[in-house]
Order: C-alpha cells, then sequence, then structure tokens
C-alpha cells in the first residue's frame, strides 16, 4: 500500500493517545514529536513538515481538545483536517475546453511512466464518453512511439504518429487530424530526459505555443521520493503546469514527495497511478488518502472500483440466491474473478477499515491464489459446480489432475467455499434483520493463506 511505512507509524503513535483517558500538553508534544519523524522518515519536505506539525499542535492544545471527552480522537481528526488540507482538501477534475478538441499536454522526465498514463487517461475518458486520439512526439527515446502504438491498439485507441518529424509539427497535425476525424480529446505524450535541461524545455515550450493545451499534466514518480519536489517546481517553473500525475504509488515507496509536492507547487494531483494495468489509475482524492494513511480506511474508493467490477444485475441475483441459500461454485468462481478486476488485494484490503489495521503482511497474500481457484473449480462438471455436495473422494481426485493442483487443494477451496457461502449468509441475514454486523474472518477468503 502506498505510505506503508508512514501510516503504520502514525497509526501507532495515535493508538497510544487514543489509550489515554485525558492527554497533557506533554502528551500531544510526544506524539507530534513522533509525527515529525515518522513524516521526515517518508520523504516529505522538512519545510513542510516543521509547519505541519506546527499547525496541528497549536490546533490540539487548546482547552477543547485537551479537556474533551475523547480528546486522542480529536487529535486524530485534526491531524486528518490538516493532511487532507497538504494534499489539496478536494479532488481536482480535468477540465475540458469550450470549444472541441481538448487538448491535454503530458510533460515530465524519462522513466516517470509518461506514455503508460496517457493510455490510462485516454482509456478513463473513453468511458466518459469522449473519443481520444493519442499523439506520439517522443522521437527519440527508443520505441517510444511503439509503445503508445502498442498500448492504443490493445485499447482500440487510434494513435497519430509521423516517425521522427519535429514534435511541434506533428503536434499541430495532430489537431487538425482530430478534427477531420471528429475526435473531441487529444492527449499528447511528449518527450522527456534523465535530467531537466534546456533543449526539453524549448521543445515543450515550443508544443505549448503551438497547441495551446487545455491542461499541461506533469507525471512524477513517486519512487524519487524528494527528487519529485525538484522535478514539479522546475516543470512548473519554465513551462507551467496545471495538474500532477503520481505514478508507482503502490510500490515500497515512502511516498513524501507524493505529500509534498502538492504543497511546493500549489498545483493539484489529478490521478495517481497504483499499478501498471490500464485500469490501475486512479482519480485522487485527498480527504480519501489521508484516511487510507490514517487507518480509517477508504470505503468510497472501495465502492467505486467494486461499481466498475461487478454488475449490478448479477449482483441482485446474486443476492437472492444467498438469501435462498442457493450460493453454489459458479457464483462463487463469479465472485473471485470479479475481485480480481479491481485490482491489487494488498490494496484492496488496504481501503477496508479495520482490516488496513490487522497488519497483513505481503506474505500472507497469495495473489496467484485465485487463479488456482479459477483452474479448479473450471475442471468440476457443471453438475458438480451446482452441487459441490456430490464432490466425493474420486471426483476430487479427478478434478486435482484435470487442474495442476493438489487434492489438499482441492479441499482447502471446497472448505473456504463452505466458510463464504455461510459468512455471506450470515451478513446477508444480519443487514435484513437489522443486527450489527461482526468483523469479516479474513480466513476465509481464498487469497489467504
Amino acid at each position: 500500500m502506498a505510505f506503508e511505512n508512514l501510516a503504520s507509524k502514525l497509526q501507532n503513535t495515535f493508538k497510544k493517545l487514543k489509550s489515554k483517558g485525558k492527554l497533557s500538553e506533554k502528551d500531544v508534544k510526544e506524539a507530534m514529536r513522533e509525527v515529525r519523524l515518522a513524516l521526515l522518515e517518508a520523504d516529505v519536505n522538512f519545510k513542510i513538515v516543521k509547519e505541519f506539525v506546527a499547525d496541528v499542535s497549536e490546533k490540539a492544545v487548546g482547552d477543547v481538545v485537551l479537556k474533551g471527552l475523547n480528546p486522542g480522537h480529536a487529535v486524530v481528526g485534526i491531524v486528518n483536517e490538516e493532511l487532507t488540507a497538504l494534499m489539496g482538501s478536494t479532488q481536482s477534475k480535468l477540465t475540458f475546453a469550450n470549444n472541441s478538441p481538448t487538448i491535454y499536454m503530458m510533460v515530465g522526465l524519462q522513466g516517470s511512466g509518461k506514455t503508460t498514463t496517457s493510455a490510462k487517461i485516454a482509456s478513463q475518458l473513453r468511458k466518459q464518453g469522449k473519443k481520444p486520439l493519442l499523439v506520439a512526439c517522443d522521437i527519440y527515446r527508443p520505441a517510444a512511439i511503439k509503445q503508445l502504438q502498442t498500448l492504443g491498439s490493445n485499447l482500440n485507441i487510434p494513435v497519430f504518429e509521423k516517425g521522427g518529424q519535429n514534435p511541434v509539427k506533428t503536434a499541430t497535425e495532430a489537431i487538425e487530424h482530430a478534427r477531420h476525424m471528429g475526435l473531441d480529446v487529444v492527449i499528447v505524450d511528449t518527450a522527456g530526459r534523465l535530467h531537466i535541461d534546456e533543449d526539453l524545455m524549448a521543445e515543450l515550450a515550443g508544443i505549448k505555443r503551438a497547441v495551446v493545451p487545455q491542461e499541461i499534466l506533469l507525471v512524477v514518480d513517486a519512487m524519487t521520493g524528494q527528487d519529485a519536489v525538484t522535478v514539479a517546481e522546475n516543470f512548473n517553473e519554465k513551462i507551467g503546469i496545471d495538474g500532477i500525475v503520481i505514478t508507482k504509488l503502490d510500490g515500497d515507496t515512502r511516498g513524501g514527495g507524493a505529500l509534498s509536492v502538492r504543497k511546493v507547487t500549489g498545483k493539484p494531483i489529478k490521478f495517481v497511478g497504483m499499478g501498471e494495468k490500464v485500469d490501475d489509475l486512479e482519480p485522487f482524492f485527498p480527504d480519501r488518502m489521508a484516511g487510507r494513511i490514517l487507518g480509517m480506511g477508504d470505503v468510497l474508493s472501495l465502492v467505486d472500483k467494486a461499481k466498475q467490477a461487478f454488475d449490478e444485475e448479477e449482483a441482485i441475483a446474486l443476492e437472492r440466491k444467498i438469501r435462498k441459500n442457493e450460493f453454489d461454485l459458479n457464483d462463487f468462481l463469479a465472485q473471485m474473478q470479479q475481485v480480481k478486476k479491481m485490482g491489487p488485494l494488498k490494496n484492496i484490503l488496504g481501503m477496508i477499515p479495520g482490516v488496513n489495521n490487522l497488519k497483513i503482511d505481503e506474505g500472507d497474500i497469495n495473489e496467484r491464489a485465485l487463479s488456482h481457484v479459477e483452474a479448479i473449480v473450471q475442471s468440476m462438471t457443471a453438475k458438480e459446480r451446482a452441487n459441490p455436495g456430490i464432490l466425493n473422494a474420486s471426483r476430487r481426485r479427478r478434478i486435482a489432475e484435470g487442474s495442476g493442483r493438489t487434492i489438499q487443494e482441492v479441499n482447502r477451496v471446497l472448505k473456504q467455499f463452505d466458510e463464504m457461502k455461510k459468512m455471506m449468509k450470515q451478513f446477508t441475514d444480519m443487514g435484513k434483520s437489522g443486527k450489527k454486523r461482526g468483523k469479516m474472518p479474513m480466513a476465509g477468503f481464498p487469497f489467504m493463506k
């Protein structure tokens, strides 16, 4: 999960505060010292850390907090507010031009994920009903044009390229091509360098003057840490940027640069890349990210992902089957396949309140387990999937051989199916009766070891 180390340290700090009935200024001071260290270790700019801690401390030592009924929770609330403000307070969406086409210019250093991000944004905009065109203006990086063409082909999105032609001319011709073809969004993938230089900035300035983009989006690699802040400052100063996309936020990264870049540039973070797949680009919500960092989960983002992955009519039909106790292995398989669409399991679990505090290790999650489940269930006959009770020893042996798994794994999947069936029935009944729902037993999920 993004900011995993920072999240762990902040959550431990606030757990101590919440356990105290009353707080003194000394308690708050000690907690803020731990917060300061956690932010610095996460690579947050030291000036921003100093200002952040000062603002939180000033609000936290007031009489309303220290003498309140739940002072520890109040301090967490203050940190949540300040952390949200640090990252931009509210979501910043892409804007569209009054006259078609809307032009977005993608900039950033080489290796930041600019080309892939261009395709991801094009894919998202097409889902919103737009007709995008990708433009290949990186004529220097080997295979850059081919990469964009491959991405466009996979997504069935047109790509405009003119080989090694001057990028300014290519961008200009692309706009005319888009108008002629009735395409309403143009995304210009520009060249990057290993570091910022005058030639790069001159070329980008030329493209900017030629096509007058609606927005210039800077793509920054979260793994670069404090360098992300320097890169953002330079691009903003020399060509002007309108928004930021932070990539590789799902990696084993401290992520402090991502927390700093909004404050330093004053420009909003529009998207964050949470994986390599085309759908692994999320709109950035400062309040939701703050919730993840502080262990509050991110139910709204989880719901958004579920809406994209799950068919509403299928969900209604599934609920009816659960209520009638007709949930079978076909349904079990379908649910596993839907979960796979939602992205890396570690990220999904991190969005669930409570579950993200269980400190689930990477080794506890088997990403390949869902594929093993698919192989096992798909090796069954239609009759066996509908009636798991008939799966005797000989049938299980045949299924193991057909799926390339062991009999023990087949038995484990069937046991997990029974546990999930009981759990789903229990939760459905509780929702119907209005009873309070208990904690979800994670061991019942096929991806938990």
